[in-house]
């Protein structure tokens, strides 16, 4: 290249295999340096690249972000067009129905993309509502081979989870902020917020519900497959993760127990694994702060005093929950839930008597029991009665018994520093 005279743009593709070769680090060097002087230019194309230290004043980065619905509108009819010229195609799709297939293409590169549709349309042999599945479930595929986040079939909405009013009527004001509408009347997209809690007590539950309840997708952060052995390569996978939710926006973004994605970002973790820890921190507060896209962060935590202060600061997360076991209202709720899940009518059973029997459960302990006394019903060739219920409530030690230390360590620390997911007397009760 150096050589050259005429004035052209030298593409090198997927080059930054060869970056960490210091003598190609030489030779970039020297062509940049003449390259500077005249109208030749040098383009690297990569997924992902770093830039030695030599080349940093030479260099100007550009990042081609996600395709857009309108991106997305186009690379539809594009494939469409290109496909039917090698088989005979229908087209029974409608604006609306191109914009719902668009956005479930949302989250994919332009490759990607095209991919999806063209395995929809050589399967349908047409473009029709049922290729708004499809593409949907090829990029559930594609995330869930990533390793990172995996799509969540949400099919229980807030009237499936007991309790937890104060938690249910915050999100239900936020409901729809997301839109163009809300934006209008000067509202910015809710960030998201961190549940925190004993065990068993419906986090989870309640981050599945509240995507179903706002009808919007919902990712699931796999915590454990983000760590990668090699150094950097972890930096890489935490801003692909948060790359791929921006392009799935407005979603709700599930991470389960925080804790352990950041318990060791702390000073004294720096040499146990070469920082990786804090500089993983540092990329997640500082997507936190400044993100614009609608992406709902729903955290659940059971230990948060592991968690550094400047995660769990206003700013970053909305709010901080504390979800306690359930009170006597609650746990009737909960049990009237469960036993209608199981084609049971509520009625038919004194929720009060089962509800005081249950006292210090959590509702999955609760849930555990009302399966259990199916279980004995069903061998006994009996009806499923209150006392059955009791009965499987009295076999099982509750998690408020087996840890009471730590649960009432966790209240005390959440006494004046978390907001009660329930209502105050629900809190009362439980004091």
């Amino acid at each position: 290249m150096e050589a050259m005279t005429v004035e052209a743009v030298f593409i090198l593709k997927d080059f930054h295999r060869h970056m960490d070769d210091p003598i190609v680090v030489r030779r970039l060097r020297d062509v940049g340096q003449k390259f500077s002087a005249n109208r030749r230019t040098v383009v690297i194309t990569s997924p992902e690249i770093t830039v030695p230290a030599e080349l940093t004043t030479l260099v100007e980065h550009f990042d081609l972000p996600l395709p857009d619905r309108e991106r997305l509108h186009e690379i539809i009819h594009e494939t469409f067009t290109r496909v039917s010229k090698n088989y005979t195609l229908k087209l029974q799709l409608d604006a609306v129905g191109v914009d719902a297939m668009s956005a479930n293409l949302r989250g994919l590169t332009e490759e990607e993309a095209e991919r999806a549709v063209s395995q929809a349309l050589v399967t349908r042999y047409a473009l029709c509502t049922e290729t708004i599945t499809d593409v949907l479930e090829a990029k559930k595929q594609l995330l869930r081979h990533s390793g990172m986040l995996e799509f969540v079939e949400a099919s229980d909405n807030m009237a499936s989870v007991g309790g937890l009013e104060n938690l249910k009527c915050w999100l239900q004001q936020r409901r729809g902020a997301w839109e163009d509408s809300a934006r209008e009347f000067g509202l910015e997209p809710p960030r998201g917020m961190i549940m925190l809690g004993v065990q068993g007590c419906g986090k989870s539950l309640c981050a599945q519900a509240l995507a179903c309840e706002w009808k919007l997708p919902l990712v699931k952060f796999d915590t454990s497959a983000v760590y990668d052995k090699f150094i950097g390569e972890t930096e890489k996978r935490i801003r692909k993760v948060f790359q791929v939710a921006e392009g799935l926006a407005p979603c709700v973004l599930w991470i389960d127990e925080l804790e352990k994605v950041f318990a060791g970002s702390g000073p004294d973790s720096a040499s146990a694994d070469a920082g990786v820890s804090s500089r993983l921190l540092a990329s997640f507060l500082c997507w936190m702060q400044d993100r614009k896209s609608p992406v709902f962060v729903a955290a659940t935590c059971n230990n948060v005093t592991v968690l550094p202060p400047e995660l769990i600061r206003k700013g970053r997360f909305d709010e901080l929950f504390f979800v306690d076991l359930p009170n006597q209202t609650e746990r009737k709720q909960i049990l009237a839930i469960q036993l209608t899940k199981r084609k049971r009518n509520p009625a038919e059973f004194d929720l009060e008597k089962v509800a005081s029997a249950a006292k210090g459960y959590s509702g999955a302990e609760i849930n555990a029991a009302v399966q259990g006394a199916l279980y004995a019903a069903y061998s006994e060739k009996k009806s499923l009665t209150a006392q059955l219920l009791i009965d499987a409530l009295a076999q099982t030690v509750p998690l408020s018994t087996t840890r009471a230390e730590e649960i009432a360590a966790l209240r005390e620390w959440a006494r004046t520093r978390a907001v009660p997911a329930s209502a105050r007397d629900a809190t009362l009760a439980n004091a």
